[in-house]
């Protein structure tokens, strides 16, 4: 009997699945920032590509579901979460001061006018990666991510491996 991972029937549904995660991650993404009015820094909105890339890579797979492509979707998400996992954990590492942030404040714009000046005075400040907005059982949401986007990733390569000995 085949395990779930080697099973080509349910092996085309792979994508699928991956889709409906990076929709979900997106979306609740989406929600804390429009509708519960949690304003993402700039590693907040980093570690939503990933997603992204599963997401439009799983959706072109759907369109024309193939166990070769399938495999390759599987593949390209375990790569994709690997590096979602390290964004996250960067970012916790920030937020918990562990080192600072090269991509958070301290931007240069280039002030060609006046306008231009004024138009940067009057824009809201950048929000800062260190501080953490939302918490749950003591966690932010970039802790929870490294961990989910961790788990995914070997959940995946562990997939690709078992869908080339299929």
């Amino acid at each position: 009997m085949l395990s779930l991972l080697e099973d080509p029937k349910l092996q085309r549904w792979y994508p699928a699945g991956l889709f409906a995660i990076s929709a979900a991650a997106l979306g609740l993404a989406l929600h804390a920032q429009f509708v519960l009015g949690l304003e993402p820094c700039n590693l907040c909105l980093y570690q939503r590509i990933p997603y992204a890339v599963i997401g439009l890579f799983a959706g072109a797979c759907m369109m024309r579901p193939d166990a070769k492509a399938a495999r390759a979707v599987v593949g390209l998400a375990a790569l994709a979460f690997a590096i979602g996992a390290a964004i996250a954990v960067y970012h916790v590492g920030v937020e918990q001061h562990w080192w600072a942030s090269a991509v958070c404040g301290g931007t240069v714009t280039t002030l060609d006018s006046t306008t231009d000046l004024l138009a940067g005075l009057s824009a809201p400040p950048e929000k800062s990666c260190d501080s953490v907005d939302w918490v749950f059982l003591g966690l932010s949401m970039a802790t929870y991510n490294a961990a989910f986007s961790a788990v995914m990733a070997g959940l995946c390569f562990a997939a690709v491996r078992r869908m080339k000995a299929a």
